[in-house]
């Protein structure tokens, strides 16, 4: 079972708590239904709003090595670490996520702090491929420092960065206001 950036097939990710057949996580669901007794099973969301679910990934943490969990939020998949809360996101589905999140908890209207310059000197492997991955400044809003895989197409968001991102305004997407 290995997340693949952008896919949009069925995953088993664990068994049915109520007949132990296999239970697929659906695409654009955040909740999984067995094959077998058409049941389904909806994991609690976490403060941050992940539901993350028992399965562990293949792909390690980057940060803490223990297994990447299956998780979703608002409907899309990712990879989480119970441990460090950090999440693996393809580059797709993070910008998917942030828009959504921004339509449905809004922003608040703070810039936040910005980075430490340090961060960009950090050197993490990427869960998929195993090669470095690249730390950057995130080019939105919310003063974040990313680390991505080009080549597997993956973004890794330390805990708390998405929602940095999701409460920052973004001013550049927003249209230009005329002044009379």
């Amino acid at each position: 079972m290995e997340l693949v950036e952008g896919d949009s097939s069925s995953i088993a990710i664990m068994n049915c708590p109520s007949c132990g057949a296999a239970l697929h996580l659906d695409p654009d669901k955040d909740y999984c239904q067995c094959d077998y007794c058409r049941s389904y099973y909806f994991p609690d969301q976490n403060e941050e709003g992940v539901r993350v679910f028992g399965e562990e990934s293949p792909s390690n943490c980057p940060i803490c090595s223990v297994p990447l969990a299956y998780a979703t939020m608002g409907g899309m998949r990712f990879l989480y670490c119970n441990h460090c809360r950090g999440m693996l996101i393809a580059m797709d589905i993070f910008t998917a996520l942030t828009n959504q999140l921004r339509l449905q908890i809004g922003t608040l209207e703070t810039i936040g702090t910005p980075p430490d310059p340090r961060e960009l000197e950090r050197r993490i492997a990427c869960p998929q491929c195993h090669e470095r991955m690249e730390t950057h400044r995130y080019g939105g809003p919310g003063n974040v420092i990313l680390d991505s895989c080009e080549k597997c197409c993956m973004n890794w968001l330390d805990h708390g960065e998405l929602m940095r991102i999701v409460h920052t305004p973004d001013y550049s997407r927003q249209p230009a206001v005329e002044v009379s």
